[in-house]
């Protein structure tokens, strides 16, 4: 496969699984907002931005305000219609490897956003953010359904399981200072969609240890931590078709991720809390290293050749390598 190709496939999967996350975690955020009186919306959205990389502004933010620079921003990367419009380009440059079902969902969703966000405004913002989960699935359904199962979809479902890790690592981030008793922790299970998965496995007890427990170590829930960093690996090591060295490890990226899987896999559940921000923080910037080692290892892209105009003896064009 083609770099350009397997790079596009890459992002288009981080790109709308940054979507979701975003929708799913701003919906939660103005319902509580909205919901609970004695909640500080300047604070709150805050909270929102830093979570989710984005500048905070020196005025004072509230539910609106912050619906405008997370679901609507165009002027900064993070929001949901910035992660829509950068997959949808990326997919008009994979043409050849997406199918056409994939291109057709997300240029009618990027067609969409204008009609979503006038809805929005009318009737809120969980109009906007439904929309945009509901589109996300049907992308997600669409593209696992339609692929073959080649390098193309690994890479699809690489960056989206990269994606997927980094953005319950900053949903955990956002809560990791709180008491184990705040009904914080809840929103954390809504933002990730884990809050029915979760009270079903644990009979509706709500605790602070299970719930960071289910989203970090869960082997079932297939938006967990672990399960995501697993799923990562495997497409990596389906990747790599070089033959097994019996003591050589395998590429970068690989190594990263099964460093973190197994710091995970054999961490005593008892011991999570303890020092769970330095963790998450660890689990964040393993993510950022992954990307890069996958970029250096599969998207480098080789020097490219043009015509500097000069001629050789015998008169014909001379290439340059630049």
């Amino acid at each position: 496969m083609l770099a350009r190709n397997a790079e596009s496939l890459f992002w288009i999967g981080r790109y709308i699984e940054r979507a979701e996350y975003t929708a799913r975690i701003l919906d939660v955020a103005v319902h509580q907002l909205l919901e609970d009186a004695t909640v500080d919306p300047d604070r709150t959205s805050r909270v929102l931005l830093r979570v989710l990389s984005i500048e905070p502004p020196e005025e004072e933010l509230d539910v609106w305000s912050v619906t405008e620079r997370v679901a609507f921003g165009r002027d900064h990367g993070g929001s949901i219609v910035d992660s829509i419009s950068r997959a949808r380009e990326n997919a008009r440059g994979a043409r050849e490897v997406a199918s056409t079902e994939m291109w057709e969902c997300l240029n009618s969703t990027y067609n969409g956003l204008a009609a979503a966000e006038r809805a929005a405004r009318a009737l809120g913002p969980h109009e906007f953010c439904h929309y945009i989960t509901d589109r996300a699935a049907m992308f997600a359904g669409l593209s696992d359904s339609t692929l073959s199962r080649d390098d193309g979809y690994r890479f699809l479902l690489l960056g989206r399981s990269i994606e997927r890790v980094d953005m319950t690592v900053r949903l955990l981030l956002s809560r990791a200072g709180d008491r184990t008793s705040s009904p914080a922790w809840v929103t954390v299970l809504r933002s990730a969609g884990a809050h029915d998965p979760y009270l079903r496995t644990h009979r509706g007890v709500l605790d602070a240890n299970q719930i960071a427990q289910f989203i970090l170590l869960d082997r079932l829930f297939p938006r967990s931590v672990f399960h995501s960093l697993r799923v990562a690996e495997t497409c990596l090591q389906e990747l790599d078709q070089r033959p097994n060295s019996r003591f050589a490890a395998r590429q970068e990226a690989h190594r990263l991720l099964g460093r973190a899987r197994s710091e995970l896999e054999f961490l005593p559940a008892t011991v999570l809390l303890e020092d769970l921000p330095s963790r998450l923080l660890w689990l964040q910037e393993t993510c950022h290293e992954v990307g890069e080692a996958v970029a250096l290892q599969y998207f480098h892209a080789e020097s490219w050749v043009s015509w500097t105009g000069l001629h050789g003896r015998n008169g014909s064009r001379v290439e340059e390598t630049v």
